[in-house]
């Protein structure tokens, strides 16, 4: 981890994680978030489904969320900058304590950083570009 100055604060406040464009949601190579039954019953109360029902929906494997194409998890809203998650009221354990009492791994690692911030941006390019017209009726 790079080396901060005695007063450097912002990585070690939670408080940052409100303005956070969520770097933590993005799963990595080697990384996976591991959700239990009680995340999932509390997912599936907030849709209102079946614990089997929100498995199918949600889940891949066993136990973690499905993730888009770049990554990032299905519940992330795209288009904005922070109050990004779409479930944050109920979302899982590991998400709710994360970092875990350390300072923010993707504000003191740059090579975190440099690796998540490109797929961030790119989710806020393809939010507000124009969705393409539909293709012409042939004749």
């Amino acid at each position: 981890m790079e080396k901060h100055p005695a007063g450097y604060v912002l990585a070690r406040n939670k408080d940052f994680c409100h303005f956070c464009p969520g770097y933590c949601c993005y799963r990595l190579p080697g990384s996976s978030l591991l959700l239990d039954s009680e995340d999932i019953n509390r997912i599936a109360r907030h849709f209102s489904i079946t614990d089997g029902e929100a498995r199918k929906r949600f889940l891949e494997n066993k136990n973690t969320f499905r993730v888009r194409e770049d990554g990032s998890c299905i519940f992330l809203a795209q288009g904005k900058l922070c109050k990004r998650c779409g479930i944050h009221a109920v979302r899982p354990r590991q998400c709710r304590e994360f970092p875990y009492e350390k300072p923010c791994p993707y504000l003191e690692n740059r090579g975190l950083l440099e690796i998540i911030q490109p797929l961030i941006e790119q989710s806020l390019v393809m939010a507000s570009s124009p969705s393409p017209a539909p293709p012409a009726a042939q004749s």
